[in-house]
């Protein structure tokens, strides 16, 4: 039976290029995201390059609706020997610091930290039963450096980085490993985090040849922007 990748906020970009990574090493791709015609789409495309594939349509934000979808792979196609959590942000919008609300808050910490807890509570006590698996989060460059145009995101991927890396530290000597990718340039060809670029790292860490945490891009050049902007 092929191994297992499911990826939570699975798009165009990381997610489908994590899928082809995966794929290529002979796993098949669980995808998970709101747009079920989109997600359609992703599988038609990963099937012709031969990459099995399979179309899960949830809210990451909806912990119900996400909670269904873990358990239907469960069901369909058994456990995930991977898990992608690639749905850090905010979908009803940023909020600059010093405009951050109780619910801007709330938005962004659902569908980063709440989803990811949510993941993570379905999938790994398989894991942790067989001792093999990892769990992979990206996030971006205000999880490690305040960026104040992102406050809400902010608050929300320093978060998960602190549960990332908690988890790695409890999970150590189980045999699953635990990835954390802070992003700190575009997500685009030629780019130090180009989709590629992302989805070698992720298998990297999967494979263990990467420390827990990877930071890609310059988190100085980030700090130089931003200064210029304030």
């Amino acid at each position: 039976m092929r191994p297992t990748i499911v990826i939570i906020g699975a798009g165009p970009r990381i997610g489908m290029a994590t899928a082809r990574r995966f794929g290529a090493e002979g796993f098949r791709a669980a995808l998970v995201a709101r747009d079920a015609g989109r997600l359609d789409r992703h599988v038609r495309e990963l099937g012709a390059e031969g990459i099995e594939a399979r179309a899960f349509p949830a809210d990451a934000a909806d912990p119900a609706a996400l909670e269904e979808a873990l358990a239907e792979i469960q069901r369909e196609i058994g456990p995930a020997q991977v898990l992608l959590h690639n749905a850090a942000g905010a979908p009803k919008g940023l909020a600059p610091a010093l405009d951050v609300t109780v619910d801007s808050a709330r938005d962004a910490f659902g569908v980063t930290v709440l989803a990811a807890v949510t993941a993570v509570r379905a999938v790994l006590p398989a894991m942790v039963e067989r001792g093999s698996g990892t769990l992979l989060f990206t996030s971006g460059v205000s999880a490690i450096h305040p960026i104040p145009y992102l406050g809400n995101v902010g608050i929300a991927v320093a978060g998960l980085r602190n549960y990332a890396l908690a988890l790695a530290e409890a999970l150590d000597g189980t045999g699953v490993r635990v990835g954390h990718l802070p992003i700190a340039a575009v997500v685009a060809p030629g780019s130090p985090a180009s989709p590629e670029t992302v989805a070698e790292t992720h298998w990297s860490m999967h494979e263990g040849t990467q420390g827990t945490e990877v930071v890609l891009g310059d988190v100085a050049l980030v700090r130089a922007a931003v200064a210029r902007l304030g």
